[in-house]
């Protein structure tokens, strides 16, 4: 087996066992054939060795920044540890190579009133005011995936018992609670403009997806890049000077919550998180949050802070 027909064999692993997203995919074809070009398609996949994977990883230092780098050999280690659970290769080449140090990143996050001015952004001249505004809504409400919030179907959704099914990484599920603002705005949404929508597209003949419960002009399926442009075009007009992104009301959502004495275990499994140290992130916000709190109220606080 050659390295190219290697790499086709584990991405097709990674969507009919592991069940990632198409994006995800495409992301570990991307690095794997990079390192497939320097060492050669043709290479047969049990013959590689740690100094040609060591020749690549120099390669990358010099045009690509520590995280870059980083996710690669993450890519590389996924597939070789595949590799080696088929017997294609006795031990992994990347065994004695290590990757670059990388800072832990803090979130970007909204204030509680950035997230309000956000969610009044929408105003009647908008061409979809309803459908942005119960968007806005859901994702601040459920801390859900903008990937995730464009797979939701309307069987998804629950409005009496303000409930949503997700569809995460790996597919797996889970339920989550909706918030009564974001279950009035999508009820709004699904009154007004969805039903008009169909309506309109049915009455001329023309295609819709009936299934998806937030839809784009032309009656299909919105897609991530839609969801990001809006938001950060309604970020702007509530002058929020950070970038706003569905990611950003995904941290909001969580760091809200951990600020108002959510358990972290529990908003673990609001997020989907496979593993409590990913949610671990969070916790440097909101000690942060609590020592202003410190400062601010405590007699002797910043008394203390400053000794």
């Amino acid at each position: 087996m050659n390295l190219k027909e290697a790499i086709a064999l584990f991405c097709r692993w990674l969507e009919n066992e592991k069940g990632y997203s198409p994006h995800t995919i495409a992301g570990y074809r991307r690095d794997l054939q990079e390192f497939s070009s320097q060492v050669g398609d043709a290479t047969a996949a049990g013959g590689l060795v740690s100094t040609q994977v060591s020749k690549f990883i120099i390669g990358l230092h010099g045009r690509n920044g520590p995280s870059t780098v980083a996710r690669k050999l993450s890519s590389l280690r996924s597939f070789f540890k595949f590799l080696q659970r088929r017997s294609v290769i006795a031990t992994s080449p990347m065994d004695n190579i290590s990757g670059p140090k990388i800072g832990k990143s803090i979130p970007n996050f909204l204030t509680v009133d950035q997230v309000f001015a956000l969610l009044e952004a929408p105003v009647d001249s908008d061409r979809f005011t309803h459908r942005d505004r119960a968007i806005l809504e859901l994702l601040y409400s459920t801390g859900i995936r903008v990937a995730e919030l464009v797979a939701t179907d309307l069987d998804d959704l629950d409005l009496k018992g303000e409930m949503l099914r997700v569809r995460g990484k790996g597919n797996k599920e889970r339920l989550v609670p909706v918030g009564r603002p974001a279950v009035k705005a999508i009820a709004a949404y699904q009154r007004g403009e969805r039903s008009a929508l169909l309506a309109e597209r049915l009455a001329h003949g023309k295609t819709v997806d009936d299934r998806a419960l937030f839809l784009n002009n032309r009656g299909g399926r919105l897609t991530t890049r839609s969801v990001e442009r809006f938001v950060d075009k309604y970020g702007q007009r509530a002058g929020i000077q950070t970038p706003v992104t569905p990611h950003a009301l995904r941290h909001s959502f969580a760091t809200h919550l951990l600020e108002m004495g959510a358990d972290l275990r529990s908003v673990q499994e609001l997020l989907g998180h496979a593993s409590l140290s990913t949610t671990q992130k969070y916790t440097h916000l909101t000690l942060d949050h609590l020592s202003r709190i410190y400062d601010a109220s405590h007699p002797l606080g910043d008394t203390k802070r400053k000794s």
